[in-house]
């Protein structure tokens, strides 16, 4: 109801205009402390980043220095410069150098390999005891001058580094070089960097190169380091930097710093939500407060509503029934507090409001009726001296058929008729009665013609009695007998999901638009002896017993007659309890 929405509308609006002013300067000094957490989060986690590669580049750089130092060695030059002498022991120094590489790789904190390669006698010398004295050494590749990712045969999928130098410095490939002197570290040696900085700051860090794959630790997320990969594949990245990935449907902050050694990117992620949990946890608590508190405001809005608003929307709602002529509203709730005394009264005043006008519209419909069963017997013995003379006639003129077919139809239409007690009957009952008496009319007028058509689920409509027969008298008098070429009257049956039509339709001289217009208004005045007081009847005896929207209408006829329109409900179905009902 208008009122009950009404009030508990201004209810809810003036908790919602309390609340409103604290949640929007929560929100804005949230957005503020969230904008600058988020800052500071990102710097650290990128300066921890930058520290990290720092370190990494400094051991890189550290193994880098091993080829010049081994270039630099006295015993290393003088193994090169007599190699081919014949006084100089070749196997003793050969020894000596391996044993040389062997202690300084292991000097280094990286597990690596130094090799040392001489393209002229097609040596090897390593601290890997794989390597030494190989015939498989690539001598006709270009020299790595830079650090440079390769996964060797045997390495079982663990790539490594290599850098190297030569001499003479201007050599390009290995066959160029009078000696190569080559330093090669695992990426297992960066795996557990890695594996110990996602320990200490519980992130993912990994390295990725756009051409060369990734190297990730040993317990790494390799859905989310595939996506992250695939994005930054193919971008123009600056040296370091920071930017978001939405991934499965959730955001990512990532972090990047480009080494200066290897020319890759050390890359680590962590979920944005994960960054502002505090702030999230503490966001959350407010609202579950102002939850909490919006739910006692309505807890106690309800209790108001429900002992005050609802009894007062009772007794309005049904005050509004009566007004609409429902006098049969009760106010069926019981309040329990001072609204017990009021609803009581008002249902005992309903009451008998109800019992006074149910007394009097049953007055009026006794009155109806009466005055309808005055008319059938005004109507009925005019009608029959006519159908007498018509057998007297007929007799003498020995038109046996003609005093049969009188006699027959005439017998069948005073059975019906005279039934006065019974005033619901079905429709078909109807039509049977108006196609005995179109009979008798032929027999009288040889040039009537009739049709009747209605639909065989419209047959068992319940309706008053002696609603059709009064609009096709009325058709034969006014219509046909008037015209000399009306010689045809038509019964048609409509029906839909709502309503039920009858039309009685003639060809005969019909009305103008002014005697149509007139007799329209006639049927919605008192009876008067301007209109046939059977057709007032049919009309106001459909209303008065169907509701708005049932009653007769006449409309200009198709074929140049009047044409009358019987419209009422389908919603009585049960018979003529149902009518009766309704009438009271």
């Amino acid at each position: 109801m208008p009122y009950k929405l009404n009030i508990f509308s201004k209810i809810l609006i003036m908790l919602v205009l309390l609340l409103i002013p604290i949640v929007l300067l929560y929100s804005y000094t949230n957005r503020i402390t969230n904008n600058v957490v988020q800052d500071q989060i990102q710097s650290s986690n990128l300066n921890q980043l930058s520290f990290f590669m720092h370190q990494l580049d400094s051991d890189v750089e550290r193994l880098a220095m091993s080829p010049v130092i081994l270039g630099s060695d006295p015993y290393m030059r003088e193994f090169i410069d007599r190699n081919d002498s014949p006084d100089y022991d070749v196997l003793k120094e050969q020894s000596r150098i391996i044993q040389k590489l062997s202690l300084q790789s292991v000097s280094s904190g990286w597990v690596n390999e130094l090799t040392v390669a001489i393209p002229k006698g097609k040596q090897v010398l390593s601290s890997s005891i794989f390597v030494n004295g190989t015939d498989v050494w690539p001598w006709h590749r270009p020299i790595q001058r830079t650090w440079t990712y390769e996964e060797r045969e045997g390495d079982k999928g663990v790539g490594s580094f290599i850098r190297e130098i030569s001499e003479p410095i201007r050599a390009q490939i290995v066959d160029q070089a009078n000696v190569l002197y080559q330093v090669r570290f695992s990426v297992q040696n960066m795996v557990q960097l890695l594996d110990v900085y996602k320990q200490d700051k519980r992130s993912d860090p990994f390295l990725v190169n756009g051409q060369q794959g990734s190297i990730v630790n040993s317990s790494s997320n390799p859905s989310i380091t595939k996506a992250i990969r695939e994005q930054l594949a193919g971008q123009n990245l600056p040296n370091f930097g920071q930017v978001q990935f939405e991934i499965n449907q959730q955001q990512y902050l990532i972090s990047y710093v480009k080494s200066t050694q290897l020319g890759w990117y050390l890359v680590d992620y962590v979920p944005v939500q994960k960054i502002l949990s505090p702030i999230t946890m503490t966001r959350k608590l407010f609202y579950v407060s102002i939850g909490l508190l919006l739910a006692m405001s309505v807890l106690a809005s309800f209790l108001l509503y429900r002992n005050v608003q609802i009894p007062i929307g009772k007794m309005i709602q049904s005050v509004q029934k009566v007004k609409r002529g429902d006098l049969s509203a009760r106010i069926d709730y019981k309040a329990k507090n001072e609204f017990d005394f009021l609803i009581q009264r008002f249902n005992e005043m309903a009451a008998q409001i109800q019992v006074l006008v149910e007394d009097v519209y049953a007055e009026k419909i006794r009155s109806r009726e009466a005055t309808l069963k005055q008319l059938q017997s005004q109507i009925h013995p005019h009608f029959l001296y006519n159908s007498l003379f018509f057998i007297i006639n007929s007799a003498e003129m020995e038109d046996k058929e003609s005093v049969v077919a009188m006699a027959q139809n005439l017998a069948e239409f005073y059975r019906y008729t005279t039934r006065v007690e019974k005033q619901v009957v079905r429709l078909k009952e109807e039509l049977n009665l108006v196609g005995h008496y179109l009979n008798i009319q032929h027999l009288r007028i040889h040039r009537l013609k009739y049709d009747i058509s209605v639909p065989d689920e419209m047959l068992d409509e319940w309706v008053p009695r002696l609603i059709l027969q009064p609009l096709v008298e009325n058709a034969i008098i006014h219509g046909i007998e008037r015209s000399t070429e009306g010689d045809r009257i038509t019964i048609t049956g409509e029906q839909d999901a709502s309503w039920n039509r009858v039309i009685v339709e003639d060809n005969g001289g019909g009305l103008d638009e002014v005697g149509l217009e007139q007799l329209l208004k006639q049927l919605q005045l008192p009876m008067s002896d301007d209109i046939g007081c059977g057709t007032w009847n049919v009309h106001h005896r459909l209303y008065y017993q169907f509701g708005e929207g049932s009653g007769l209408t006449f409309q200009a006829g198709d074929k140049g007659g009047l044409k009358a329109v019987l419209t009422w409900k389908r919603e009585l179905q049960d018979g003529p309890s149902a009518v009766k009902e309704r009438t009271l």
